[in-house]
């Protein structure tokens, strides 16, 4: 049994019945348990966990593998020694004792390579986002984004003077162009040129990792506003290293730079640092220094986290990353061949067991992302990854607030340190659970679960009856029967969400 599987189930036993019974717990504690345990009645409690070392990773965001092979430690250990006087700490905020000379380098170093005016670092993606949308927009602005748009966003929105936002269907260019139709017709200041309009996409969407077609976007933002008072702002988190010349992102892929007004590219990624980028020019750099309450009010980078930036963009420039941002693709393109190849396949898909939607046409794309997820029926994916986690395989569920209810998904993350030997046991181990979900549906016997599951459940009965909930009865029981087949999707509570989104169907992981 899987120790992350385990340590979960054991997490959703319910807790604030003890703690009422308890003389010793006060009711502050008591109505936090009673909260907690409303998630624990449905088995969704999100418990945080770690990657077993005997499980294959295909989930991390170490896409070129900088991480676990040890390259970017050499290149940071480097960068430390010609700084053997660092200063640990950066004492201060940016607009205080917290900037000097080494972040204005970097800052500098990184705005040259991705074609940009200006740069300033921030902690993270997250703050990132937050910075640009509770500082740029102004009253009378429209903001306008894809409805997928990441959780961050939507979080930056809530501190934004724009009182006006729209958003349009995923990726879907008609939909662009029909919004700002609106946006133009019902918006007089911003028709007359005195207002602005601000786009936010993402070059790769983390859930889905479809490309943001932004040549496509941004012609129709001139078309309807020729005066150029539609600007786009770019999350470039899931391209950073792995798209463009030298891993520089979509935007350079594209040629695109003086297009954009605002780009962002975070670091925690394929670059295995931490914090992020916001690349734009002057003007709205000196906005966020100071109108960004997320930069004004927070300890600057220190320089350990810069050295470890600079180190990264270090391999970037010298193009020894390439080989890595290769291997990715052939990765992925390897997965492809095997798992389309399986006899199960087209049975699976067409019965609705699982399906990837962009394994369609992949032989005729140019660039395919390191980020493929398996959809399939409601919480069938919960029973994929015990299946994969049982074999060796570290990949997780996805599912509402995560992403939109009715899209559970499994997410699988290819790294340049994966074997093909690891990418076709990978293709064989999902073949192998769909091979037993077709079985069961065309079986007719409805509270039929797969083997993995079974195991998975064994664990909550042994639990409740070593906690003595066996004396509620079968009750108990009843919560894991499943009716697997076209009506699946309320009968079963068991998973392993692993984070939470915002509430509203938004993209909820960076």
């Amino acid at each position: 049994m899987s120790t992350t599987i385990s340590d979960y189930i054991k997490a959703q036993q319910p807790r604030s019945a003890k703690a009422k019974a308890s003389n010793t717990v006060s009711v502050f504690y008591r109505n936090l348990e009673e909260e907690l345990d409303a998630r624990r009645a449905d088995h969704s409690l999100v418990t945080l966990h770690t990657r077993e070392d005997h499980t294959v990773d295909f989930s991390s965001n170490d896409f070129l593998s900088l991480a676990s092979t040890g390259l970017l430690r050499m290149a940071f250990f480097d960068e430390l020694a010609r700084h053997p006087n660092f200063q640990l700490g950066s004492t201060g905020s940016r607009l205080l004792d917290g900037n000097n000379h080494y972040i204005e380098t970097v800052e500098r170093e990184l705005a040259e390579f991705h074609g940009a005016e200006a740069a300033i670092i921030v902690n993270s993606g997250y703050e990132g986002n937050g910075a640009i949308f509770s500082a740029i927009p102004r009253p009378g602005d429209v903001v306008v984004y894809d409805e997928l748009i990441h959780a961050s966003v939507h979080d930056g929105l809530k501190e934004c003077l724009a009182l006006t936002r729209l958003s349009f269907r995923h990726n879907d260019v008609d939909s662009f162009y029909e919004t700002l139709l609106e946006v133009r017709d019902s918006q007089p200041q911003i028709r007359q040129g005195e207002r602005s309009v601000i786009i936010s996409v993402e070059s790769v969407y983390s859930m889905d990792g479809d490309v943001c077609p932004l040549r496509e976007l941004v012609d129709a933002a001139k078309e309807i506003f020729p005066a150029g008072n539609a600007v786009f702002v770019i999350d470039e988190a899931h391209s950073t290293g792995v798209q463009g010349p030298k891993g520089a992102g979509l935007v350079n892929a594209l040629g695109l730079e003086k297009e954009i007004a605002i780009r962002m590219h975070t670091f925690g990624k394929a670059l295995a640092s931490t914090g992020a980028v916001i690349l734009a020019n002057d003007t709205i750099r000196t906005m966020l220094i100071n109108h960004a309450r997320s930069i004004i009010y927070t300890t600057a980078p220190s320089f350990p986290m810069l050295a470890g930036i600079r180190a990264a963009y270090t391999l970037l420039k010298s193009g020894m990353t390439q080989p890595a941002q290769d291997r990715v693709q052939l990765l992925v393109r390897h997965f492809f061949k095997h798992m389309l190849s399986k006899p199960i396949w087209n049975k699976a898909k067409e019965m609705g067991v699982l399906s990837i939607p962009l394994s369609e046409d992949w032989e005729s794309k140019d660039h395919l992302t390191q980020i493929i997820p398996v959809w399939t029926r409601q919480k069938y994916n919960y029973f994929l990854v015990f299946h994969l986690h049982f074999n060796g395989f570290a990949a997780y569920p996805i599912d509402f607030p995560v992403v939109p209810k009715g899209t559970s998904r499994v997410r699988l993350v290819f790294h340049a340190a994966n074997t093909e030997a690891e990418v076709e046991g990978l293709a064989q181990c999902i073949a192998a659970w769909a091979e037993e979900m077709v079985d069961i549906e065309e079986s007719g016997k409805g509270v039929r679960i797969p083997t993995a599951a079974r195991q998975a459940y064994s664990v909550v009965a042994a639990e409740e009856v070593k906690n003595g909930a066996a004396a509620n009865g079968d009750k108990n029981g009843e919560k894991f029967d499943v009716v697997v087949g076209k009506g699946v999707g309320n009968g079963v509570s068991s998973g392993i969400p692993v984070s939470v989104g915002n509430g509203n169907g938004a993209n909820g992981f960076h």
